[in-house]
Parts: structure tokens; C-alpha cells; sequence
């Protein structure tokens, strides 16, 4: 088909707000899918999305529509809602030409709403608002349609209002995309140029590759070259989704499909790579910006000789999440395993599902931690993930940690509240916007780790569910850091040492030698816990000794028998003390280190 009539666009939206189910009502109208194997959340193909009711993953589908008595191609990818998956979502935007913004009439513009609408701005697409949800009891589209105008700076004649679930308005909005989202644009007889923006991985084909053809064309068992892996290979199979793969002789100037590459191992097709036809110069397309990770974990598989079952699943998942990175690490107490970076705690939450459900491994999975910066007075920077790796500290000049700038949607009577839980956790405010009389946007700064372990719940208890939430990383800066180190009867015990916030120090001490004192099993003698910054001492607890009644043999006579008895019983405690091992169970290690 010409490519004139041709459309790529995608959804975008906050969480919750009605992009899958919309993207049903397109698969029903235009007739890709047929009714009887139609079902809610259609895109959504993995078994997680379905039972959790969010996307996770971008779904390419191709549709065909006719509208006046001509035929369209329309190339819909479907994105998720999510802060934690921005980037699935700036890939997608990449491969389109519009994008339809969807709010909730019952909720209004979110947090998430207006980070989209940045992302899809910052690559000039065309934005069409639409209002979802207008048949529901509670919907107020007039006020929404409002906040849409004012805030965003669309004309209120331009917002459609629909309801995905009926189907009220869909049409209208298919018409829409075809007459104000542009046609691509591609030179049809250069050299094939085509734009990965997502992969996977197939047990009989290999490396599947989605691409978004830019120039040319490309063609079946035609070789083709990868320019940034610089590795070359040729198409076994391509064709488009429907959404299932559905062969084809030719992908065209821009068209949405997909290439079976002869590649066996995941590495060599990057996601933002150019794949490009054999002959003929060739400049590489922009690609996509490397993803910075914002948290941190390490998976450890509970039998060690699970570690190659499970590198190889991580290797398979990151084919088909960009945003996942990795390395190999080793902590003595558990053994080796891989240091991951994520987006955030729900995207660690998802790639642990995913790891379990493709793995079957039983895992060890740390708790959440940010990466540091380190000083020191020879000059050099260094990148630190966990306390073991901190140099001595006469070497460190200053310690740097990482702020993120966050913005929160509310209503306007939870403000105090909200203000209260920034400012326990060293939020500084940087702006509160009334948008409506009713509604509040509160920017402010946070220090990384005080957002990443349980802000956001805090956030919507104190919200009773209402506050949106959405954040970027922005710098690192100078703090008052130190290394909080755990004693256990007497000796450094590096595998619990923490990174922490000085004036933190000791309540963070506190809930560690809480949790050790429940671990460690009671001994013979009383085992000292203590945490300590340097030379001090912060914190401490105490595990009592299991006590033998000494005196229970003795009847009558004098009390100074008895007071023997337990001296002699003391003196054996205190060189048993002196002399005795404190053993510390593997599983106690596990259990600290557990999110």
C-alpha cells in the first residue's frame, strides 16, 4: 500500500486510564480480531499483564480501516502507563508519527498524563486529547476538558470524548488519527534502513527483531546488516502483527513488522540499532538514549549450581526489556549471582515475576539500593552500589548521592499531609500549583533512596488512593554519608554494612540489630550486636545465653551452696565467651539481605 495511506501512532496515558481497553475497541472495529476470540486486555499477551490489569510491555498490532471509500493501514502500539516503564514508552513514540493523550474523566490529568505528553512532545508528534470513560456515574468530562484547555493548551473543540468500554466515540476518533496524524515519510527507492525499537527471543527462530522501516524495503532471505553490533546476517521470515506474526513478502517504506534474524545469541540486536540492507552507504538512524537505572538489586539463585539457569534467563529478558541491565557479582555469605538496575521498585517487582515464571529458580533477591558517587583525595571518581565496595575512609574526600525531581498530583485537602511525608523524608519543595480549585501539583527534590523503599505507598495512604505520582532522576550531590558497620560479638561482619545518611545512622542501626537479634540463634554465652560508624558505637542489642539451672539439684542447707554453684557456672560462661565462635546461619544472611 502507499505509504500516504499509512498511519503510526500510539496511546499514551496514565495508569488506569483506559489504554487497553480503547486499543480493544480498535481491534473489534476495524475487524483484526474476530469477536469470538475476542477478550479484555487483547495486546496485553503476557500472563502477568493480564492478572496484574497493567501493560508492561509495548504491543505492535496492524489494522485496516476504511474510511470515504479508502483503504488505511493503521499501525497502533499499544504502551504501558506506568512511571517505571518510560522507556518502553519513549520507544514507542519513536516509531510513530501521533500519538492519542487519554484521561480519565473521573480522575482528570495525572501525574504520568503530563510526562507522556512531554516525551511525546520532545520527538514533535502530533497529540490528539481524547476524554475516556464519559458513560460513568462519577465522569466529570466538562471539568476535565477544562483542566485539558487550560493546562495543556489544546482547544476545547479539538478534545474528543468517548467511552472505550461501550465503544460511544471510537469511530470518531479513527477518523481522527486518519485525518491529523501525518503519513510517514521515507525515500522508497534508497537503500532499506529500519529502526529496532523491540526484540525477542525465539527457541526455533532466534532473535526476532519489531523494526519500523524508515527508507527502502526489505525482503526475504535478503542479507542484512546490524551497523552499531556491526554484525551481519539475513531475514529468515518477516511479515507484520496482527497481533500474532503474520508472514509477508516485503516490509515498505513505513511500515511496522517484524525480521527472524539467524542470530542465537541475544546481544547482537541492540533495541535503537539500525538494521540496514547489505550494500549501499547508510547513515545509522538516532537510535534511542542509553537507559539510566535507578535502582539496584542482586538476584542470587538459592542452590549455586542454578547460576548458569540463571543467567541465561536474565540474557533472554533482556532482549525483551531494554531497560533491564546487569552484571555478575559475588557477596561471600551468599554466593555468585547478578547485580541488576531497574527503573523502579514495580519494574523490580515485574522482572523478578518474569525471571520466576521463565526460570522456575528459587531466588534470593536483596533489597533496593541506589548507586553513590565517591570522591576521593587522589582525585578519581568512583561508582559505589553497596558499602563493601567503599574505599577507607581517610581516602574519601566528599560522597555524593543522587537526588530525583518528583511531581505529585492531589487533591487539594491531602496537601498537609503530603507536605509532612516530603518533609520527613529530606524533600525540599521546590513549587505547589493550584490547577483548579480542587487540585495541587507539588514539585519538589528528594534524595533518591528516601523515594525508592516505601514512598510511594506512604504517598497513597496518606492520599487515600487519589495523588499521582511521577519522577526523573536529576544529580548527584554531596551528603553526609557514612558506612554503618554491624559487630557481632565484637567483629565486623562486612555483608550487613550499609551506606546510610548520617543523622539516619542510628535509627537505621536500630531496626538492623532488631532483625539480627530474631536471626541469630541464642548460644552459650550473651552475643553483643552493635552498629558503629568508625569508632563509635550508634546502636546495640543483646542476645541472651541459654542458661542451664545449675542449682536445680540442691535441697535445703545453706544459701552459700547455691551461690557456688552459679559462680562456678559464671566463670565457664565468661571463658566460653571469650574463646566461643558466634555461628551466623546462612539463612539469617538471606534474610537481611531480602527486600
Amino acid at each position: 500500500m502507499n505509504q500516504e495511506h499509512i498511519r503510526n501512532f500510539c496511546i499514551i496515558a496514565h495508569i488506569d486510564h483506559g489504554k487497553s481497553t480503547l486499543a480493544d475497541r480498535f481491534l473489534e472495529l476495524t475487524g483484526t480480531v474476530e469477536k469470538r476470540r475476542m477478550h479484555e486486555q487483547y495486546l496485553d499477551t503476557m500472563e502477568l499483564e493480564q492478572e496484574r490489569g497493567i501493560t508492561i510491555k509495548l504491543q505492535p498490532v496492524r489494522m485496516r480501516y476504511t474510511l470515504a471509500g479508502q483503504d488505511y493501514i493503521l499501525n497502533l502500539i499499544d504502551t504501558p502507563g506506568h512511571v517505571d516503564f518510560t522507556y518502553e514508552v519513549s520507544r514507542a513514540l519513536a516509531a510513530c508519527e501521533g500519538a492519542v493523550l487519554l484521561v480519565d474523566a473521573t480522575q482528570g490529568i495525572q501525574a504520568q498524563t503530563l510526562a507522556n505528553l512531554h516525551l511525546a512532545q520532545a520527538q514533535n508528534l502530533v497529540i490528539i486529547p481524547a476524554i475516556n470513560k464519559v458513560d460513568l456515574v462519577n465522569a466529570e468530562p466538562e471539568r476535565v476538558a477544562e483542566e485539558i484547555s487550560t493546562l495543556l493548551n489544546f482547544p476545547r473543540q479539538d478534545i474528543l470524548m468517548l467511552s472505550a468500554k461501550t465503544g460511544n466515540g471510537v469511530e470518531a476518533l479513527l477518523a481522527a488519527v486518519i485525518k491529523h496524524f501525518p503519513s510517514p515519510q521515507g525515500r522508497e527507492g534508497a537503500p532499506g534502513r529500519a529502526l529496532v525499537f523491540d526484540s525477542s527471543y525465539d527457541t526455533h527462530r532466534g532473535v526476532v527483531a519489531y523494526v519500523r522501516v524508515v527508507d527502502g524495503e526489505f525482503l526475504v532471505q535478503a542479507p542484512i546488516r546490524l551497523l552499531g553490533a556491526k554484525s551481519e546476517t539475513h531475514i529468515l521470515e518477516l511479515g507484520h502483527f496482527l497481533p500474532n506474526f503474520q508472514k509477508a513478502k516485503t516490509l515498505r517504506v513505513g511500515e511496522v513488522g517484524y525480521l527472524v534474524t539467524d542470530f542465537r545469541e541475544v546481544s547482537k540486536v541492540k533495541v535503537g540499532d539500525t538494521i540496514a540492507g547489505a550494500s549501499g552507504t547508510v547513515e545509522p538512524l538516532p537510535g534511542y538514549r542509553e537507559v539510566k537505572p535507578m535502582v539496584y538489586a542482586s538476584f542470587f539463585p538459592e542452590n549455586g549450581g542454578d547460576y548458569p539457569k540463571l543467567r541465561d534467563a536474565i540474557g533472554k529478558l533482556k532482549l525483551s526489556d531494554a531497560a533491564l541491565t546487569y552484571e555478575p557479582v559475588t557477596v561471600p555469605a551468599i554466593g555468585t549471582g547478578f547485580r541488576c538496575g531497574f527503573l523502579g521498585l514495580l519494574h523490580l517487582d515485574i522482572v523478578q515475576e518474569r525471571l520466576f515464571r521463565a526460570s522456575n529458580l528459587d531466588m534470593v533477591v536483596t533489597a533496593p539500593t541506589v548507586e553513590y558517587r565517591v570522591k576521593l583525595r587522589a582525585g578519581q571518581e568512583l561508582a559505589v552500589h553497596s558499602a563493601a565496595e567503599l574505599p577507607d575512609p581517610s581516602h574519601i574526600e566528599t560522597m555524593f548521592e543522587p537526588w530525583a525531581n518528583v511531581e505529585v498530583m492531589t487533591p487539594a485537602k491531602f496537601l498537609g499531609g503530603i507536605l509532612e511525608l516530603l518533609t520527613a523524608r529530606r524533600g525540599l519543595q521546590k513549587n505547589v500549583e493550584y490547577l483548579s480549585e480542587h487540585r495541587v501539583l507539588v514539585s519538589f527534590e528528594i534524595p533518591l533512596a528516601n523515594l525508592i523503599v516505601d514512598f510511594y505507598d506512604k504517598l497513597k495512604s496518606t492520599s487515600s488512593g487519589y495523588a499521582s505520582m511521577n519522577y526523573e532522576f536529576l544529580e548527584f550531590r554531596s551528603s553526609e554519608l557514612v558506612k554503618l558497620e554491624i559487630l557481632v560479638a565484637g567483629e565486623r561482619v562486612e555483608a550487613f554494612s550499609n551506606i546510610v545518611f548520617r543523622p539516619d545512622a542510628e535509627r537505621f542501626g536500630r531496626e538492623i540489630l532488631f532483625k539480627l537479634k530474631s536471626l541469630i540463634p541464642r548460644h552459650q554465652f550473651a552475643i553483643a550486636l552493635q552498629a558503629a560508624i568508625g569508632g563509635s558505637i550508634v546502636a546495640r542489642e543483646t542476645i541472651s545465653p541459654f542458661r542451664k539451672d545449675v542449682t536445680a539439684g540442691l535441697y535445703g542447707g545453706d544459701d552459700s551452696r547455691k551461690r557456688k554453684v552459679l559462680e562456678k557456672q559464671k566463670k565457664g560462661k565468661k571463658r566460653l565467651k571469650q574463646f566461643g565462635r558466634v555461628s551466623i546461619p546462612a539463612e539469617t544472611f538471606i534474610e537481611v539481605f531480602k527486600r
